[in-house]
Parts: structure tokens; sequence; C-alpha cells
């Protein structure tokens, strides 16, 4: 790839390992950050990274041999710390537990295996880091709302919940092709979306753990599998009734007042369930633009039914459109998730700050675990060919799919790596029709057409040398797909909870739990996944718990009335972003040719999403610039 002139991150790397005075060593972290926290092996070498790390951290936790362990920034509410003998545990997050039933699971725990029983009985979301016989464990969540993030450190291996922090620690600059991933549209493409910008720090892979040795060493073992889809709906909606039921009442238990979003059925069910513990809850619905949205009909009939909801509407008028502050370059978040809806995310949860809410609830993942992925119906047909075969019926009559299309990708029985490598050579071809079938491992992704040749070739590289040894995530091809998705959305969920930590107010999103996404993936595909049902797993969890007529409903509101007007009113802040482009500094896009299509409407062939990443990218670069200026 050619050169250009670096982003200016201004990283302190940290120096050659050597003993000295606390404090002597100094690592510039970005002002902007409120919580993190670093995990150190148990051995001699980590001081230099402790003595660089002290002074920005205002929590400290040690092994049980005394060196340091848990370093960073957190809020108390969110750790619970227990152990006993030479095993010592961490939970930090959302959750429920308490330091005392730690103390009890460490009683039983004497190798890092044995936290496999802790880990499969977590309620909430949260990462898990355990201490045992001088050797660390390190998990986040199946999804991408808790990652982990790991690098070597001249010989120590360390982890973090940040890649920002490591890549401080290393000096570390942006690894220009990993960067040019982002720009794909859909970011959907495991293993490789959501991988780290920086050169040399790694993301864990949700469902792994990470393990940190004394000796300097580092592997990770895979230690959750997707549920085999094979649980009756009656048993499975019970299974899902319990598990949302606790995930919930994880945050909710022990406050006064909490909030949340109104909006289609999975939001609502978040509602419901939090009303039910008694909390004081104020719901707050957005009115969109689409003369045909009814979210505020629905919400105002669920809360109607409710004693102790507070209900408020958001005017369509109050709400930013897309583009909205695409030139805000003081905040950089971890990674570029959001460049179109930043200031649309934020508008419900500033709300709820102002009212005096300390946590948000929002119904965010719901889509990709209840209405599941159709995906199911290419195994099914191999399996319970009769039942796949009305269901196939049904779903290509409703999306009107044509015929010879789904036939071949019905026939298809290439492997993921197969398929994924394939991916490669369709990065500049024309996107697919609307009306294809979802029936393949997963969306192809594009490049947008002012991606630069360099770009291309750096993309189809990764992707080649990924697609030799990749493996999907689930054996079952609707399981994958659902689990991809989910870790693509998770991801701009925690950017929502990043943001929401730096106006005071907690986000959660219950669909994301480990426990949650488990029982939803465990019922019947025949069950979960139907063309004359709208979301049949979620209706029958929560009769009892949601309004009866409000379980009647059928639709989902969309914004994609604001897209187009968003691009008109903000046209002069994106013609101004490709002024001096860091993407074209980076020589990954042709600063002109996105200029070109920025003057007018977005061309239909592209569709409007085609240049959300491309803008998340360039904003998020500008950003960390300000920041490296600020400090």
């Amino acid at each position: 790839m050619p050169g250009g002139r670096p982003i200016a991150t201004r990283h302190a790397p940290l120096p050659p390992g050597r003993s000295g005075k606390a404090g002597a060593v100094t690592v510039a972290l970005p002002h902007s950050l409120r919580a993190w926290f670093v995990v150190l092996p148990d051995c001699p070498s980590t001081e230099p990274v402790h003595n660089a790390l002290q002074q920005h951290a205002e929590q400290h936790v040690s092994h049980p041999s005394g060196r340091p362990w848990l370093l960073g920034r957190w809020s108390p509410e969110s750790v619970a710390v227990g152990g006993a003998g030479a095993t010592r545990l961490a939970v930090i997050g959302q959750h429920a537990t308490t330091s005392d039933h730690l103390a009890r699971a460490a009683t039983d725990i004497h190798t890092l295996a044995d936290v496999d029983r802790l880990a499969t009985s977590l309620v909430g979301s949260s990462y898990l880091i355990a201490s045992v016989a001088g050797r660390v464990r390190a998990q986040g969540t199946v999804t991408a709302t808790r990652r982990v993030f790991h690098a070597d450190l001249r010989g120590v291996p360390v982890a973090a919940d940040r890649a920002e922090v490591l890549a401080c620690l290393l000096g570390a600059r942006i690894d220009r092709k990993q960067l040019a991933l982002y720009l794909l549209e859909p970011q959907i493409l495991p293993p490789l979306t959501g991988a780290s910008v920086w050169r040399g720090v790694k993301a864990l892979p949700g469902g792994d753990y990470l393990v940190l040795d004394g000796d300097g060493r580092t592997r990770t073992i895979r230690w959750w599998s997707p549920p085999r889809p094979t649980v009756p709906m009656p048993e499975g909606a019970a299974a899902l009734r319990e598990a949302l039921s606790a995930a919930v009442a994880a945050r909710v238990d022990g406050r006064d007042l909490v909030s949340c979003d109104l909006g289609g059925l999975d939001s609502t069910s978040v509602c419901c369930l939090a009303a039910r513990t008694g909390t004081r809850v104020t719901a707050y619905t957005v009115a969109l633009h689409d003369p045909f949205a009814d979210d505020v009909r629905w919400g105002v009939r669920t809360t109607a039914a409710l004693e102790n909801v507070e209900h408020h509407v958001i005017q369509a008028e109050e709400v930013p459109l897309f583009y909205a502050g695409v030139q805000n370059f003081d905040d950089p978040l971890g990674e570029p998730t959001s460049g179109a809806e930043r200031d649309r995310g934020l508008v419900t949860v500033r709300r709820a700050a102002a009212r005096g809410s300390q946590l948000h609830l929002t119904g965010i993942g719901g889509d990709e675990l209840l209405y599941g992925s159709l995906a199911h119906l290419h195994t099914q047909l191999r399996i319970r060919p009769r039942v796949a075969a009305r269901q196939l019926r049904g779903f290509a009559a409703k999306y009107r799919w044509p015929r010879g299309v789904m036939l071949r990708q019905l026939a298809d029985n290439r492997p993921y790596r197969v398929w994924l490598g394939a991916v490669a050579d369709e990065l500049t071809a024309p996107p697919p029709p609307i009306d294809e079938p979802l029936l393949a491992w997963g969306f192809v992704p594009r490049l947008p057409p002012w991606a630069t040749p360099d770009a291309v070739e750096a993309v189809h590289e990764l992707i080649r040398e990924a697609a030799r040894t990749a493996e999907p995530l689930s054996p079952w091809r609707g399981q994958h797909r659902e689990l991809a998705t989910m870790q693509a959305v998770s991801r701009l969920g925690a950017e929502l909870g990043e943001m929401g930590t730096r106006i005071g107010i907690t986000v959660a999103s219950p669909y994301h739990d480990d426990r949650v996404i488990e029982a939803g993936l465990a019922v019947r595909p025949e069950d979960r996944i139907s063309p004359w049902r709208y979301k049949p797993l979620i209706h029958e969890a929560m009769r009892g718990i949601v309004p009866e007529e409000s379980l009647t409903r059928q639709t989902k509101d969309t914004a994609a009335c604001d897209e187009a007007p968003g691009l008109r009113r903000h046209r002069p802040e994106l013609l101004a972003l490709w002024k001096d482009s860091r993407l074209a500094q980076l020589g990954l896009i042709d600063a002109e040719a996105v200029r070109e299509v920025c003057t007018g409407p977005i061309p239909p062939h592209l569709g409007e999403n085609a240049l959300y990443q491309t803008v998340a990218c360039e904003t998020w670069l500008r950003a960390l610039e300000g920041a490296a200026v600020a400090r």
C-alpha cells in the first residue's frame, strides 16, 4: 500500500523493561477514556507496565501472590472480586454477582478449565477474569459487547478491555490494511470484522478465553459453543422468559428509577420486564418522519396498561437527522463503527440521563435473536425436508425471491472457508439485488467504488488469508449467520454504552447477554422462524408480561425516511469532510470520488448505507488526531 502521512496519535511507547520508581514511565492515555482496565500476568516482569499505567489508574487488584493483577478505572458497583487460596476471581460489567459468591466459587476452582462452571452460570453482561495458581484467564462475552484485546509488551503478555490502551503502551500506529476492512458494507464477515486496527494489538474471538502464563506465553482456548437448536417452542419460550427476566433484574434490582426504549416488540418486552420488578420506569418512544410509523401508537397502548411507567414521546423534529455532527472530532470512540447515527443514537439516552436515570435499557439485539436467520432453511431442507419446503414456499412468496437464485443457494454446499474465500472476488461487484434470498453463509460485503486499488488489494489479501483456516461460528448455517450479525450489531451497542458512560448513564442491551442468546438459539428453527408469524418466540415468552394487545403487533418501524433528508441537510459538512481526507492520506479512498457522490442523492445502485462506513472511518481518524493534540 502507498505511503502517506501517518495519523498523529502521539502514543508514548513503553520503554525497555527496567526497575524504577513508580510513575517514572509516562504513557499518555486518551482523555476521553472514562472506564478501562488492564490484566497483568503473575510475574515480576510486569513492573514497567504497572509503573506506566498506575498514574492513570484509580483502582488496583492484586494476584493471590500479591503482584499487580488488575488496574484501571471503573465504577465500584461494576466490579466484584472474591477468592480462596491460590484462586482469585473478578467479574466486571453489568451483573448481580457478589464477592461472597465468587469466594464460594473459588473454593472449587483449581485449574483455569474449572472456571467454565462459573462462566456458564453468570447472568448479565460482564468480563470474567481469573487468577489461578499463577496463571490468568481473561474472557469477555460471546458477542462484542465485552471484548478482550491483548498484546505482547516486550515479552510481557497483557490483556485489556480497550485496544487503545494497549496501543498507547506499544506506541502503535494504525494498521492500514485492517482499517480498510472497516470500509466494507455490511461490516459482517467473521473472523475479520471487528479486528483491532492497531498494529500489535489482537482481539480475542467471542467464546474464547485468553490464557496469560507467567513465562510470557499466551494462548486462546474455545470454551463456548452454541446450543443445538432442538428445543420445542413451549420449553424454549419458558427458558427465554426466565433468561431475559433475569438479565433485566440483574440491572434493575435495587434502583429507584430506570429508563427504557419503547419502540418495537423487543424493547417493549424489556420495558415490561423492568416495570414488573416494581421499579419506576421512564419509557421513551421516538416518533419518525415516516407517516406509516406506528411506534408511538403502540407505545401509548402498552403504557396505558402498566401502572409504574412514565411515557415520553420524542417528536421527529427533535431528533437529529443522519450525518448530524459528522464534524465533531473531539470525542474518539474505540473503533470506527458509527459515522452517520452517532448524534441520533444519543437522543433518548440524553433525555433519560436528564430525567435522573442512571440505567437505560434497550432492545438492541432482539432482531437477530428473535426474527432469526432464514439460512436455517438450508440445513432444515436436508434434515426435515417437508417442514423446510413449506417454509421456503412461504418466505419465497413473502419476499418475492427469484426461484433460480433461491435454488442455487440451497444447492450450495461449500464449507464456510471456501465460501469466505470466494467473497474476496466480489468486493467491487455491484451490490446484490434487494430481493436476493438470504440462505448463504452470510452477506457478501462490498467495498465502495471510491476505495482505491490498494485498499481493494489489502482487503482481498486479508480475506484470502483468513479463509485458509476460518471456521464457522456454528456448524449450523443459520446459527452462524445469526451469531455473525449479533457480533456486528453488538459493537454498535457497545459504542452506545461507551457514549452513555461519558454522560454518566449505563446503557444495557439484555438481548446480547450470553444466557439470553443461549436460550434463544436453542429453540427449533421451525418454531422460531416463520413466514406467517412475526417473532413467535418472544410472543410466547412474554405472555402475561407484555399487555395482550401489544403482543398482536406485526410491524417494525425503520428510520429510512430520515436518510435522504439527512444527506441533503448536512451536505456542506460532508463535502468539507473530504478536504484533506485522512483516509485519502492513508491511500484507502479517492476523496474526489466520495465528494462527487456527496454532491447529490446516493445513487440507487449503491444504497444509502454505502457511505456510512467511510464516514465512520474518516471521523474516527480525525477524532484520534484531535485527542492527541489535546494531550
